[in-house]
């Protein structure tokens, strides 16, 4: 919508609930309306919608009825990213929000005035997204209905691949097969930027003809490699970067975890082959204080510490608590929203072995999201089964103002609180805050 405004063309919208990025829109002068709007549509040239809005949508069924254009946001952006010469896309099943806002953050340093579009708010654009006056478009690509398909990208990271969103793609070599068509989009003279710690993610160089540029910790056979990772108190590391042997720089990041050692890793990879200066990223990194909902501190009560984290996948859940458990404290507690029936569904036994390291974890009723109550499950399995292994450290709660009174009432000083998943969980951390 920004860029077509940014263009000169006249973009009107719609949305079933308000939000900050409306504002931003209204700002703008684009004219968002919160509910339906057959007024506007009935004028326009073409409706985009994304992939959330149902097929008996009021303003679907009347576009088909007027005989206007149709378009799917992913088709869509696919075109608009055609427009730009360096369309850098950062993909992978875990990790793209935050490594597409290292890669953005990199390139402001630099002066590259790019155009950004990412899936989280981010505090350097005061928002999802940045319109620039330059070739530079940077995209979080997500592989979600194979969406990332219908992008056009110069360069592309792909961090991992792993089982997720099981409910379109089935089986893990559906997915697989995803990004190995996805890489085969770039050109010869573009860049494929690779995790070589990840067996699958480390292969798809086979896929195309672009040049390749790899990183990792684990394995020495990378181009980028990270040594000597130190962690604060904080839980935020220091390492040392190394570049086909020689040594690099010193990167010291102010977000925590060994996960984000290797986002940044994939950061430095590309940003170096844009030739970015090597101190301009280094210092880029330390002042990202990372997306909003990524082990983001919301505040304190009694000397406890209260983070909101969007994790909702049993690896990012690992990723998330071993971040966590590099901070110095007490005790953890963990509030967890599922997120869909059919990742709980295909994923329930991952959910609980990953879940089981918190101290105390509380369980909410499963986030639908796009889908219905279909799939036999609910949040209390996921309990069940932690504690069928855990002696009954994991309880089940249906309301928020429940789980605020429990918290409010057992977590100690000096204690961690964590609020987990993609849903309305966000709402918690203030609820607990606020609570007299």
């Amino acid at each position: 919508a920004e860029i077509l405004n940014n263009w000169g063309i006249k973009v009107t919208g719609s949305d079933s609930t308000d939000s900050t990025i409306i504002h931003k829109l209204i700002e703008n002068g684009i004219n968002v309306t919160i509910g339906h709007d057959l007024e506007n549509l009935s004028i326009s040239d073409a409706v985009v919608y994304t992939a959330a809005i149902s097929k008996d949508d009021i303003e679907i069924i009347e576009a088909k009825k007027l005989n206007i254009p149709l378009i799917e946001r992913a088709d869509f952006l696919g075109e608009l990213t055609k427009s730009f010469y360096e369309t850098i896309g950062v993909s992978g099943t875990h990790g793209k929000t935050t490594t597409t806002s290292m890669v953005a953050v990199c390139f402001l340093k630099a002066n590259l005035d790019p155009n950004i579009q990412v899936g989280g708010i981010l505090d350097e654009i005061n928002g999802n997204y940045k319109i620039g006056n330059s070739e530079y478009f940077i995209i979080e690509a997500c592989e979600y209905v194979e969406s990332f398909l219908k992008f056009r990208p110069k360069s592309e990271i792909v961090l991992n691949i792993d089982n997720d969103h099981l409910d379109y793609f089935k089986n893990f070599e559906n997915i697989n097969n995803a990004f190995k068509k996805y890489v085969k989009l770039l050109p010869e003279d573009g860049l494929l930027v690779v995790n070589a710690d990840d067996e699958n993610a480390n292969k798809l160089n086979d896929y195309t003809k672009a040049n390749c540029i790899t990183y990792g910790i684990e394995n020495e056979k990378a181009n980028f490699i990270a040594k000597n990772i130190e962690f604060s108190n904080e839980g935020f590391p220091t390492f040392d970067v190394f570049k086909n042997g020689e040594f690099y720089e010193k990167i010291s990041l102010s977000i925590p975890g060994k996960h984000n050692v290797l986002n940044a890793l994939a950061c430095i990879s590309l940003c170096d082959y844009y030739k970015i200066d090597a101190k301009l990223i280094k210092q880029a990194l330390v002042e990202f204080k990372g997306a909003k909902r990524r082990m983001e501190y919301k505040g304190s009560y009694n000397n406890i510490l209260v983070y909101d984290d969007y994790a909702h996948h049993p690896t990012e859940i690992k990723a998330t608590c071993n971040a966590l458990m590099n901070k110095k404290f007490n005790s953890s507690w963990v509030v967890f929203q599922p997120h869909t029936y059919s990742r709980i569904k295909n994923l329930l036994e991952d959910f609980a072995e990953s879940l089981s390291n918190f101290d105390n974890i509380i369980i909410v009723d499963i986030y639908a999201a796009r889908e219905k109550d279909t799939y036999g499950v609910s949040a209390k399995d996921i309990a069940n089964r932690i504690n069928s292994s855990r002696n009954g450290n994991c309880i089940y709660m249906k309301e928020f103002e429940e789980v605020v009174k429990y918290i409010r009432k057992n977590a100690k000083p000096n204690d961690i609180v964590l609020t987990l998943g993609a849903g309305d969980i966000t709402k918690l951390g203030p609820m607990i805050l606020q609570e007299k």
